[in-house]
């Protein structure tokens, strides 16, 4: 899967950096299980946990190239969103 990121206008790095939160781990939420919604305007909404156990939501889109995706932003889950992610989890059959 190829991976592409928005860039901060002022900065030129992705917009991910602002949230402390890096390519690997947006790719590590993104292959793993966890939940899929859908976002606004064609957007989709990934919400999963990295391998150093924090909790993200990444926000992409499908890229116009196959097997490819323009991610525009991710950031951590906290409070009562990561608490709900993590009961629904535990209820979903395996």
């Amino acid at each position: 899967m190829l991976l592409r990121f928005y860039e901060d206008p002022e900065s030129g790095l992705p917009h991910i950096y602002a949230h402390n939160v890096t390519e690997v781990e947006v790719e590590q939420v993104l292959r793993s299980s966890g939940e899929e919604l859908k976002g606004k305007d064609n957007s989709r909404i990934k919400l999963g946990q990295t391998r150093a156990g924090r909790y993200l939501q990444v926000i992409y889109v499908f890229d116009e190239t196959p097997d490819s995706l323009f991610v525009i932003t991710a950031y951590e889950l906290r409070g009562k969103s990561k608490t709900a992610f993590r009961r629904r989890q535990r209820r979903k059959p395996r």
